[in-house]
């Protein structure tokens, strides 16, 4: 079952704050906060990263995979991200312990760097005996 367009809505609308986005996948949702990923939308409900920032919701949310294999995350039933008047700023508190995103390289940057990494190709001029000397 995959993620409903309304629960994001939801969901960011609860947030209310600008430096909160989504991005679909697979069916479901990565939720991001200041551009780094702090959450998952899967099956229409809110699975929080385990992290120090996040011990708050240790007493209220439990623990469970996002998706079959995953690791662990804070379940956020949909009735405590409404009274959890504090899940903006326990989001933003992960984004900012979380490593800076790796910059991508662009298209031209690899494309000079193959260039540069070739040998180049350069002519050399045969050797000549001795000069002017005549027999």
């Amino acid at each position: 079952m995959s993620t409903h367009k309304e629960t994001i809505e939801f969901i960011l609308e609860k947030l209310d704050n600008e430096k909160f986005t989504t991005r679909a996948m697979f069916g479901e949702y990565a939720l991001y906060a200041d551009g780094k990923v702090v959450a998952l939308v899967c099956d229409d409900q809110l699975y929080v990263k385990i992290m120090p920032e996040s011990h708050e919701l240790e007493s209220v949310c439990e623990k469970a995979e996002a998706y079959p294999g995953s690791k662990p995350y804070y379940l956020v039933e949909e009735s405590d991200i409404t009274k959890l008047t504090h899940l903006p700023r326990i989001l933003l508190d992960i984004s900012k312990a979380l490593p800076a995103k790796k910059a991508k390289k662009s298209a031209a940057k690899k494309l000079t760097k193959q260039v540069t990494k070739k040998k180049p190709d350069v002519m050399k001029k045969p050797k000549t005996k001795g000069k002017g000397k005549s027999k």
